[in-house]
């Protein structure tokens, strides 16, 4: 999308039309972040999470469909995944596997029923224990992606 700007010069004061700078669709893009949870009920709360953050949700209901989703999409910024679901790998394989391959997806990773330690986590990956606290969780995304 280019607009035009009117511009009025010193000696006369006709307007002229200049060009001006391009606005780049992806600059005013809301970042992604790809929810992985197989239950939807905590599906659709961490979705609602995402979005009172002011990003952009992406769902998948286990790891199989998340990697798909990140081969074939380059605009996820954060993973957001729970550790214990149905597969081939649960959120824990996801979350070493996305920090491998797509290194610059940040990673939060949730559980209700697993406590990590930072050493079982992929570098720069956060954890969390259910019950989520909204706060909490949209306050973490918006340090590790910025504000929408």
């Amino acid at each position: 999308m280019t607009h035009e700007m009117l511009v009025f010069g010193d000696s006369s004061h006709s307007p002229r039309k200049c060009p001006s700078t391009m606005i780049l669709a992806h600059s005013m893009a809301r970042a992604v972040v790809l929810v992985v949870e197989d239950e939807f009920l905590l599906r659709m709360r961490a979705v609602d999470m995402v979005e009172d953050a002011g990003y952009t949700a992406v769902e998948a209901v286990d790891a199989d469909e998340a990697v798909a989703i990140l081969e074939s999409r380059s605009d996820i910024a954060l993973l957001f995944t729970d550790i214990q679901m149905p597969g081939t790998m649960d959120g824990l394989e996801l979350a070493q596997t996305v920090h491998s391959r797509w290194s610059p997806v940040k990673i939060i990773l949730v559980s209700g029923r697993l406590k990590l330690t930072g050493i079982d986590l992929p570098l720069g990956s956060r954890f969390f224990g259910k019950p989520l606290q909204a706060e909490v969780m949209i306050a973490q995304m918006r340090s590790m992606i910025g504000h929408s």
